[in-house]
């Protein structure tokens, strides 16, 4: 199924119901009065996160909803009956905007998080509310009012622990393949990868992290150069980076120089996701000589200055991806604990 990341919907909550204009007519008793109900309320809309949904492709042809009206009041003063409240469900990450004012409504970042983006009108009310001791007879009722119109700009970005940036053909996607389950598609061409894949690393049986692997980025990229652009969003809620480097690319070009790119882009699309915490993974080593390698590793960390950690794996045979498994895991567990305590 294509990834969708942004979606425009309208959503209508339903009108509230008229109050009834009625007189008691029975036999053998006369100036029954007045026994107008009240109308229902209308049903309103609601945003649901749904952690077994990961793209907004749902909205693609079904873009308008409605949530049921309320009835109206009936004689004999009976009520109208409440509009059913209508549930939409979306992905767990997903950002709810006001198309109309920009206005962020919402960020469901949790799975059973509901979000009310438009509410029912209010019931009218029957004559028999009316009914006072100067007037006996009252023939005025009043409508219920219009339930909430809204057009909702849908943005869902990724949760996850670990995300994968890099250039193209960089080996996002073969390791994301050698450490999960998840089958990204994987080839020797750039820009394999059309959209953000996710999956889930377990360590152990009660161990586990999420890692998004995200088209490749090239330069200028914040500027709408390549694929990456549209997927960007997605590493701002990661924890941490890992930055994939080929030491070996095919075209020849410098590997260090292309981290530098890649993180010129980040610091031009975000200042914030500029600084966040990033690991260095020196790619495809097994593609250099063996008496090569570890000067060429070497090299390139001292040419970056790289003050973080540095990991040198071959994610087609699996080498080093254990060490880098476990290492991300320590990482994310020492986080979770100094979370907890501090809250």
């Amino acid at each position: 199924m294509k990834f969708v990341d942004e979606a425009t919907i309208v959503v209508k909550a339903g009108d509230g119901g008229n109050g009834c204009v009625s007189f008691r007519r029975e036999k053998y008793i006369p100036l029954g009065g007045p026994d107008g109900g009240d109308g229902g309320d209308g049903g309103s809309v609601t945003l649901l996160a749904d952690a077994n949904l990961s793209t907004l492709a749902d909205f693609r042809f079904e873009r308008r909803f409605s949530a049921q009206r309320g009835e109206n009041g009936r004689g004999r003063n009976c009520t109208g009956a409440k509009g059913d409240d209508l549930e939409i469900r979306v992905p767990v990450g997903t950002l709810v905007y006001e198309e109309d004012t920009g206005e962020l409504m919402g960020d469901l970042v949790a799975d059973g998080q509901p979000l009310v983006v438009a509410r029912g009108g209010f019931h009218g009310l029957g004559n028999l509310r009316y009914k006072s001791s100067t007037n006996r007879t009252p023939r005025q009722s009043k409508p219920g009012t219009p339930g909430e119109q809204r057009s909702l700009q849908l943005e869902l970005k990724l949760l996850a622990d670990v995300g994968l940036l890099g250039k193209p053909n960089a080996g996002k996607s073969t390791l994301i393949r050698a450490i999960s389950s998840a089958k990204p598609k994987v080839a020797d061409y750039p820009f394999t990868t059309l959209y953000p894949n996710l999956g889930v690393v377990r360590v152990e049986s009660h161990r586990s992290f999420v890692v998004a692997d995200i088209p490749g980025l090239i330069e200028g990229a914040a500027e709408g150069a390549g694929l990456g652009v549209q997927f960007l969003r997605h590493l701002s809620r990661t924890g941490l980076l890992l930055h994939l480097v080929d030491v070996a690319p095919m075209d020849g070009s410098d590997p260090a120089q292309d981290v530098k790119a890649i993180a010129q882009e980040l610091e031009k699309f975000s200042v914030e996701l500029g600084e966040r915490e990033r690991w260095l993974v020196l790619n495809k080593t097994d593609l250099l000589p063996d008496d090569e390698r570890e000067a060429r590793c070497r090299d390139i960390v001292q040419r970056l200055d790289w003050q973080g950690p540095v990991f040198a794996t071959a994610a087609v045979s699996k080498q080093g991806t254990q060490a880098l498994v476990f290492a991300i895991m320590e990482a994310i567990e020492s986080r979770r604990q100094a979370a907890t305590e501090s809250s």
